[in-house]
């Protein structure tokens, strides 16, 4: 970015504790994840530099070529989506993993958190506008899913994370970040990860705990094609 990464950092940091303000909120709930894909190691280190210890990328195998070179204490998340056949080595890796959306991948990390004897923190991934193209659990099928995930051993469930459809506007995400929250707090859930770089102030005011924000902070980077973990 033109004035570099510690000034986005700073300007996003002031824009979180301006929008936790006006939801009559702390800044101190919500935790900045900074959306590193794509990112290099050295601009990962003047985000650390600058305070930022949350760090969230897509994909399993850029984490590991990444974060062992890097200083902590750092917290990596997996904000990705996760194949079963990379749970190996994703778990105990990552601190957070945001994309949990099937019974199958949550019972394989299960399995691999026994055998490391570790309990692996995770959120579960809504498909909150129903789009095909999007992974997620169905509005349908979150409680059920839910009271499975709870049911399995070493597993900590944190909360929600979802991706709304792209709207024109923040404030047009709006109604995907209240029902998300809605959703979670009759499931007994209070901690959400939703929003990013466009719409993460609308996020905040409606309850969002990690924000995920990659552009506002490294500046444009090359389109990504989508590969899963």
């Amino acid at each position: 970015m033109e004035d570099g990464v510690p000034a986005a950092v700073s300007s996003v940091l002031e824009r979180i504790r301006k929008a936790a303000i006006r939801a009559g909120r702390s800044e101190r709930e919500i935790t900045l994840v900074a959306a590193s894909k794509g990112v290099g190691v050295e601009g990962i280190r003047e985000a650390a530099a600058s305070g930022v210890t949350h760090f969230g990328e897509n994909r399993v195998q850029e984490a590991h070529a990444k974060f062992p070179s890097i200083e902590g204490p750092l917290f990596i998340h997996l904000i990705g989506s996760l194949q079963t056949n990379k749970v190996k080595d994703a778990v105990g890796f990552f601190n957070l993993i945001h994309s949990i959306d099937s019974l199958l991948l949550a019972k394989k990390i299960a399995q691999e958190a026994e055998k490391r004897s570790i309990t692996q923190q995770i959120l579960v991934e809504v498909n909150i506008g129903g789009e095909e193209s999007k992974h997620g659990v169905s509005m349908n099928t979150v409680s059920p899913f839910v009271d499975a995930i709870r049911a399995l051993p070493h597993l900590s469930l944190l909360g929600l994370m979802a991706i709304p459809p792209q709207t024109p506007t923040s404030e047009e995400a709006r109604p995907y970040f209240a029902k998300l929250r809605t959703l979670g707090n009759a499931l007994g859930l209070t901690r959400f990860s939703m929003g990013m770089s466009s719409d993460f102030e609308v996020a905040i005011e409606e309850g969002a705990t990690w924000v995920r924000i990659g552009t506002a902070l490294f500046g444009p980077r090359p389109p990504w094609r989508r590969v899963e973990n």
